[in-house]
């Protein structure tokens, strides 16, 4: 057995989060940097061992003043913690093309395991005959389970933002030869 080494084609990813905002609709935000590998027995993704950065400072959510106010310490505190890691603990075929995807979050300083799904979208070779798979990664995590704790009320008491992110990442990997 030998091992593969994939890494993240960023022109071809994206890590999205949603929340809620007034319990009414949701703002969807990104990082726009962000960087990762997995390591396979052969080519076989069972039990891949993945692991994924983002760096806090590539916040964005077409709204700079809000993409300021994450960056704080009221959110991520990007100037302490510059960065959101994930590290996996498990790679299981759940069913089909879908995979059960356990590891540890860090964020803000805090280490929580997470428990999140990966869909398997296909294998192919791009036009200069470079192997890619993608996978599509959703998951929910609690924000205040982080120190990320920060909301305010509406005025008839309510709290301005949810406390569940739901979690958006479009990953395609390429095989490292």
């Amino acid at each position: 057995m030998s091992q593969t080494t994939w890494v993240v084609d960023k022109l071809h990813s994206e890590v999205q989060f949603k929340v809620k905002h007034l319990v009414i609709s949701t703002v969807t935000g990104a990082f726009t940097s962000f960087s990762g590998q997995a390591t396979t027995e052969n080519d076989q993704f069972e039990d891949a061992k993945i692991e994924f950065s983002m760096d806090v400072n590539s916040v964005y959510t077409s709204q700079e003043g809000r993409d300021e106010h994450l960056k704080g310490a009221d959110f991520f505190d990007a100037a302490a913690f510059p960065e959101i890691t994930f590290v996996s603990t498990s790679f299981k075929k759940a069913k089909g093309d879908l995979f059960n995807l356990i590891g540890n979050l860090t964020m803000k300083g805090v280490t929580k395991e997470v428990e999140l799904e990966a869909e398997y979208g296909g294998t192919e070779k791009d036009q200069y005959g470079n192997i890619k798979v993608g996978f599509e990664v959703t998951g929910t995590v609690n924000r205040k389970d982080f120190g990320v704790t920060f909301n305010s009320l509406t005025e008839t008491g309510g709290l301005a933002l949810g406390e569940n992110i739901k979690v958006i990442a479009n990953i395609q990997i390429a095989k490292q030869v």
